[in-house]
């Protein structure tokens, strides 16, 4: 099956594309200083995509304004009124998220795929356990259904001469979620949306978004994805570039490797990590970094990590790729391995900028 690539604002996702990190403002749409404000503080944390909710027509509105004084797509949540979805395309949202069968009549739905096709906006469809219609609960499992509810959307929008479609399967049942997507992903060419949905606070809701949006990519489905947190929504793009990270799917921010606390230690492994954290906070290169509790294993343990800090008793080591390259006094470790990471950083930065002359 040959998969389709679609175009949200400056991005373009489908296969050979990042897979890229979504997420949702908690602001009330027309309230449009707040939720600029929050959808900054996202970028910052490195959304990729944000989605606004459109109850009613101020919200619609007030994406025109939205729109202005940020710097990535921004997708229109509708629920029942097609007029909202015209309103939200006037306005210049870049994608639409509506399911057309709970949009009406056929010449509704026809209005808002005629303003999408005029624009070049892709309708992101889909199914959500907690929506399902009862005829298909009753019929078959829920997982079942919810690709049967994803076929009827899709058809409807095909039959009108549109696929510039999206699809998004969601359930809070990690299981369900998983099976469904897996089926649904046999089935169409259209790029995925994917997420657990409704996934609770943390750490609960950390959980069950990186089992099961994690074991989706790691077997090649989802071109965005979201982590639904009860929590900020900051919060919820940290994790995703976890997710993404961990499974080896895209590494964007530094990855840090650390060992459980033994008895073996012989420093305060925790005080070292709250101390050295700032060090590479909101640093966007793809290090592996090791902070280990342990002198005599650490180094080892840690050989793959590009920079890493052991602690022992009274000293601590600094090494690169499981070589030693420093033994200090703890009194100095910090220090030194500041000096020794930013050395590194460097050195990155500096072969990166190369690369790219080079092209």
């Amino acid at each position: 099956m040959v998969r389709k690539k679609v175009r949200i604002g400056g991005l373009v996702i489908g296969p050979g594309e990042p897979v890229r990190v979504q997420s949702m403002t908690s602001t009330h749409t027309e309230d449009i200083k707040g939720t600029v404000n929050q959808i900054r503080e996202l970028e910052k944390a490195g959304c990729e995509i944000v989605r606004v909710a459109v109850p009613d027509f101020e919200s619609a509105e007030a994406i025109r304004e939205i729109k202005k004084q940020i710097n990535i797509p921004l997708v229109a949540d509708i629920h029942f009124d097609y007029r909202l979805a015209m309103r939200a395309v006037e306005a210049g949202a870049d994608k639409i998220r509506i399911n057309p069968g709970n949009i009406g009549s056929d010449w509704k739905v026809r209005e808002v795929v005629k303003a999408c096709k005029e624009k070049d906006i892709p309708i992101r469809v889909g199914a959500n356990s907690g929506s399902l219609k009862k005829e298909l609960r009753r019929k078959m499992p829920v997982e079942d259904a919810l690709v049967e509810s994803v076929r009827e959307e899709v058809k409807i929008l095909e039959d009108m001469g549109f696929d510039n479609i999206v699809i998004s399967i969601k359930a809070s049942d990690v299981g369900v979620f998983i099976r469904a997507n897996q089926k649904a992903h046999r089935e169409f060419q259209y790029p995925f949306h994917i997420g657990v949905t409704e996934a609770g606070p943390v750490p609960q809701g950390i959980v069950k978004s990186s089992i099961g949006i994690g074991f989706l990519l790691m077997n090649g489905i989802g071109d965005t994805i979201r982590v639904s947190l009860t929590a900020d929504p900051v919060e919820e793009i940290e994790v995703a570039y976890d997710i993404l990270a961990s499974t080896g799917i895209r590494k964007v921010y530094p990855e840090i490797i650390s060992c459980p606390t033994c008895g073996r230690m012989e420093i305060d492994l925790l005080k070292l990590i709250e101390k050295v954290k700032p060090l590479w906070e909101g640093l966007k290169l793809p290090l592996k970094i090791a902070v280990m509790g342990c002198a005599v294993n650490g180094p080892g343990e840690a050989r793959e990590a590009d920079i890493g800090i052991a602690g022992g008793r009274g000293y601590g080591l600094i090494f690169r790729k499981g070589k030693i390259i420093k033994s200090v006094p703890e009194v100095d470790l910090y220090n030194e391995f500041k000096r020794e990471l930013q050395k590194l950083i460097r050195e990155v930065e500096n072969a990166h900028e190369g690369g790219k002359g080079e092209g």
